[in-house]
């Protein structure tokens, strides 16, 4: 039985749900809130390569290494895409990434949900051991996202990667090890239920 297997997650302000073709017009259509896919530092997908998106990501579920979802709002619009990824099985551990919302979501409830529920299938369900947060070193937004859930820098992965414009990627390293996981989902459970948002 494989590690990983395809589930849906919801909570009061998102549902995640295995990526499918069936999303595609959803996907399209928030994909363009927002341009999205003109951020140089981050890899969206253009709205008319969405296909070729869910495919490769589906793909790579089929591979073993990802586990992609399709985020619903609390009003079941389709508000964009996450994934467990780079999947170590043999060491419990995920990182949670390849993540994109609609602008119309960003800086709401959904991203702190999202993570909250993820976080919790990975420490809770699958026993992992520690889970990764990875981002450009020029994306200052999704950094702070990332530090705002309590994950810890390990570290700077200097030219890590080439960018598709052909630019060298900084890759800035997080994560959270089970014995965190406690304290970051009290953390996370009073942002959404008692912190005005």
């Amino acid at each position: 039985m494989p590690w990983l297997e395809p589930v849906t997650l919801c909570g009061a302000h998102a549902r995640l749900e295995p990526l499918s073709h069936d999303h595609l017009a959803g996907l399209t259509e928030a994909v363009k809130d927002g341009q999205l896919s003109n951020l140089w530092y981050t890899a969206i997908p253009q709205p008319e390569n969405m296909t070729k998106e869910i495919d490769r990501r589906l793909g790579l579920q089929a591979a073993g290494s990802m586990l992609p979802f399709t985020v619903f709002d609390a009003d079941g619009k389709i508000a964009g895409m996450t994934t467990y990824m780079n999947v170590d099985t043999p060491n419990r551990r995920v990182e949670i990434g390849s993540t994109w919302y609609a602008k119309r979501v960003q800086r709401s409830a959904v991203n702190t949900q999202c993570k909250l529920l993820l976080l919790a299938h990975a420490f809770e369900k699958l026993d992992c051991i520690a889970v990764e947060f990875r981002t450009h070193f020029f994306n200052h937004q999704s950094r702070r996202g990332i530090e705002r859930l309590g994950a810890k820098q390990d570290g700077i992965l200097r030219s890590h990667q080439i960018a598709p414009n052909g630019t060298l990627r900084d890759t800035v390293v997080y994560s959270i090890i089970a014995s965190e996981w406690p304290t970051v989902k009290a953390h996370l459970t009073y942002q959404l239920n008692d912190k005005p948002r």
